[in-house]
């Protein structure tokens, strides 16, 4: 089964028709996506017929450029696993880890702070439904959406002077490659967009992602 963290406005193009028609992409830069690389290019189509109407575009619903664009602006750095537990160890920086509760949970780094960007759909609109019917037409029962509190929640826990290191699962990269000039965005990269808009000085973000910081058998802690 394959996850999506979101359907976001480059991948769910709204027409000018009514009912509303939405032609919704598979999101080539979901981090969690394991389709062959032959079907992610076909990038398959659904089109939902629907009377929903899609909300006002958040901040993290941009266009990657203007992310990315903003980051190096800012000067957010990548550390890979390594150096970021170093600087958790010796600099009193925090991870900030954006994955949903349920992951957070299975394994984190030590002293981590778990505030998800996505979070299950909650709401019955009928543009919930559209986007609902859009994940299960990839398997998918459980569908995400951007989480309204993300912000108020970061900002209950840690304040603008903190010294923060932003991860998800895999990380995504500002990196530019033949295959992708810009790099590839992650939650994790979206979540030190937000930070970084909203006046964060100190935001590093976690290269290779939390995966790496378990592939290389650095501390962790469980839920007791």
């Amino acid at each position: 089964m394959v996850a999506l963290t979101s359907i976001t406005p480059q991948s769910c193009l709204q027409s000018k028709l009514h009912p509303a028609t939405f032609t919704c992409y598979l999101n080539s830069l979901n981090e969690n996506i394991s389709f062959p690389l032959k079907r992610r290019r076909s990038l398959l189509r659904l089109t939902i017929e629907s009377a929903a109407t899609k909300p006002a575009k958040s901040p993290a619903e941009e266009e990657w450029s203007t992310k990315r664009e903003l980051l190096l602006e800012k000067r957010v750095r990548s550390v890979d696993v390594k150096e970021a537990l170093r600087l958790q160890q010796e600099n009193n920086f925090v991870i900030l880890d954006v994955r949903p509760e349920a992951e957070f949970k299975e394994g984190r780094p030590p002293g981590a702070i778990n505030v998800q960007i996505y979070r299950l759909i909650k709401e019955w609109t009928a543009w919930d439904i559209a986007r609902r019917v859009a994940f299960a037409f990839f398997g998918i029962l459980s569908g995400t959406e951007e989480n309204p509190e993300f912000m108020q929640s970061v900002e209950s826990k840690l304040d603008k002077t903190s010294k923060i290191i932003v991860a998800c699962s895999f990380g995504g990269t500002m990196k530019p490659t033949q295959n992708l000039p810009q790099g590839q965005q992650s939650r994790s990269l979206i979540a030190a967009y937000l930070l970084v808009l909203n006046g964060y000085a100190n935001v590093f973000h976690l290269e290779g992602g939390l995966n790496q910081w378990f592939k290389e058998d650095l501390p962790i802690e469980l839920e007791e």
